[in-house]
């Protein structure tokens, strides 16, 4: 296939469209050049190439919004790659699920194929609050600043973790027993953080979960 691309039409880079491979929905726009469509191949997980920092660059290399490949396909002119993934997490750096999610006149709106971006814009209640609040744990866990819950569970280690984990899942299970919906929601968030703890702790991707959570469908 890589033969048959005209990278040099383009001074080496072609432009490759990502779609999600479930709906349709473009997510995304960037370039490949020869070598990042051989990782593509090679990996399944996209590959591009920066012109902005002239170097490649996986998808999701640090925020773990990894694109499985499921297609690729080419155009008439052999110089533009259309490439169907399976999108884990947002597409987007904003947050967004898709990078189109503006309008001519600059308004945000919602996908008229799929509206799961409204899930992941920062600063909403969904999924993407978890990928904000995991990269805040990943930093504490770097940096161990001083008067951090957070850094103290750290320094603690995996037992204090795990013994959290414990007592929060007893709350839970206290407040859904005694029918206190807003105690349920309070316990429920601490429990989810201090999952989120031991995922940094174990080395575990956020994505990875949703990937096994998508395969129980």
């Amino acid at each position: 296939m890589i033969e048959q691309i005209n990278f040099e039409k383009q001074g080496g880079l072609v432009p490759a469209v990502i779609q999600d491979a479930t709906t349709g929905q473009v997510l995304m726009v960037a370039y490949m050049n020869e070598t990042a469509l051989q990782k593509t191949l090679d990996t399944g997980k996209t590959w591009f190439f920066s012109r902005s920092r002239q170097r490649l660059w996986m998808k999701g290399e640090t925020s773990g919004h990894v694109q499985e490949v499921e297609e690729i396909l080419f155009d008439c002119d052999q110089d533009c790659l259309l490439i169907t993934v399976r999108q884990i997490g947002a597409a987007c750096h904003t947050g967004h699920y898709s990078c189109f999610y503006r309008n001519i006149e600059g308004e945000e709106v919602l996908s008229q194929v799929f509206n799961v971006e409204e899930w992941f814009r920062p600063g909403l209640e969904g999924p993407g609050v978890l990928f904000e609040l995991i990269d805040v744990i990943r930093e504490r866990q770097l940096t161990m600043p001083e008067n951090s819950y957070t850094s103290y569970l750290f320094s603690k280690g995996l037992d204090k973790i795990l013994k959290k984990i414990g007592e929060e899942s007893a709350e839970v299970i206290i407040a859904a027993k005694n029918r206190e919906k807003t105690e349920v929601v309070y316990e429920a968030a601490d429990l989810i953080y201090h999952l989120l703890v031991l995922l940094v702790e174990q080395g575990v991707e956020l994505s990875d979960v949703f990937a096994e959570l998508r395969s129980r469908r």
